[in-house]
Parts: structure tokens; C-alpha cells; sequence
């Protein structure tokens, strides 16, 4: 699916480019950079065995299967720390987001001073979240934790966590699976894997290229 930006639209690139700029700082485990993004998965379970592969024949499987509900799978990742983390929940409410950010404050980052969080516009995806889902002092003790930076509206491409959605579903996850706990295993794996190898991600497109490669997208300023 395409994301089309509006063309000559500031509120876009200024939300392009705050995203942008904080790409461009280095590593600094006291304030780390995590993306964080999320999607639904179909469970589909099959009506009949596959027949495995055999040599010179792939494995075969019937065109019938069953739906099995949905599940929602979280990411997060540090780009410049090579480090990830997935989870499957059954929903994707604001509850279950806040959640999740309460895990990767007090677990994943406990020793971190600040966390600069980019994400999309998703509506659960707000400070206003923690408030539903903890008393005051506590949804402010973590708002305080964080600097939150959300991508343009039609600008999710420039997410890192919606990179590594994209090679969890082309790597693990696009099959036919047929409920949480076998969902849940294979991302675990999945993201063990690339965590064991640090496997990072570099983010080359910067400010300057923006200004040339997506001039349409600025406003025209006349003299």
C-alpha cells in the first residue's frame, strides 16, 4: 500500500523533518531512540494437513481454511543499538498500548533518562492513553520519561518500525498461522535471532535530501 503525501503541505514536512533531524543523533544509551509501530494479524488455521515438500516438489496446501480471530503484534526497536522487541496481544486498544510503554520504560530502559519515541498518528497512540490506563502521578511519571515524536499523516515510510514490521511478515510471520502462542513463538524467535546478531539499521535519507528529492512537498514561498 502506497502512503501519497499532500504536496506543498507544512504541517507534512515539518513533521518530516523533525523525524529526520532526530535520526541524525548518535547512540547514547542514557537517551536511546526507539521506534516503535503495530499491526493485525489474521489467524487462519487450516481444514486440512499440508502435504510436506519433497525433493524437487514444494509442500502443498489445500485453498480451504478457517478463520481464527485476530491478534496484534507490537514493535519496538532501537535502530543504532541493534536491539528489538516483539510481542503478540489479543487486542489493540489504549490500554494494551499504554501497557507497552510502561514495559519499555521500567523494563526494557530502566536505567534510561529519556526516550525519544517516534511513532504514527494512531489515536491510542497519545500521552492522553496512560492517563485511561494509570492513576495521574503514574501516567505522568511516564509521559515525563519520554519525547514523543510522531511521523507526518501519510508519512508512516519513515518509521523504522515499520521497516522491521515488514521483514517480520516477509521472514516469519506471513503464512498461514493458526492462533496466539504459535504467532507469539515466531516473532519471539524472529526477533531473538536478529537481537543475537545486533542486526541494526542505517537511516541514510536526511533533511538535505528531503529538501531536494521531495521539494513538491514544501510550500512555494513567494518573493
Amino acid at each position: 500500500m502506497w502512503c501519497i503525501p499532500p504536496e506543498q503541505n507544512a504541517e507534512f514536512v515539518c513533521a518530516m523533518e523533525n523525524v529526520l533531524e532526530v535520526y541524525k543523533r548518535r547512540h547514547d544509551p542514557a537517551y536511546p531512540l526507539v521506534c516503535m509501530d503495530e499491526k493485525p494479524k489474521q489467524l487462519v488455521q487450516e481444514t486440512r494437513c499440508p502435504q510436506p515438500c519433497r525433493p524437487g516438489q514444494p509442500a502443498r496446501y489445500d485453498y480451504e481454511y478457517e478463520r481464527n480471530g485476530t491478534a496484534n503484534v507490537f514493535l519496538f526497536v532501537e535502530p543504532l543499538r541493534g536491539w528489538r522487541r516483539v510481542e503478540v496481544t489479543a487486542r489493540r486498544t489504549a490500554l494494551d498500548w499504554a501497557g507497552q510503554i510502561e514495559r519499555l520504560i521500567d523494563v526494557d530502559y530502566p536505567k534510561a533518562n529519556r526516550i525519544t519515541l517516534v511513532m504514527d498518528n494512531l489515536n491510542t497512540h497519545t500521552p492522553a492513553s496512560l492517563y485511561e490506563a494509570f492513576a495521574p502521578a503514574e501516567a505522568r511519571r511516564l509521559i515525563d520519561k519520554l519525547e514523543i515524536v510522531h511521523t507526518p499523516k501519510h508519512g508512516s515510510w519513515l518509521n523504522v518500525a515499520e521497516v522491521e514490521l515488514a521483514a517480520l511478515e516477509k521472514q516469519s510471520i506471513g503464512g498461514r498461522i493458526p492462533d496466539r502462542p504459535t504467532l507469539a513463538r515466531r516473532t519471539t524467535c524472529w526477533a531473538g535471532e536478529r537481537n543475537n546478531a545486533k542486526t541494526k539499521v542505517n537511516w541514510h535519507f536526511t533533511t538535505a535530501n528531503a529538501r531536494i528529492k521531495l521539494r513538491r512537498l514544501y510550500p512555494q514561498i513567494e518573493s
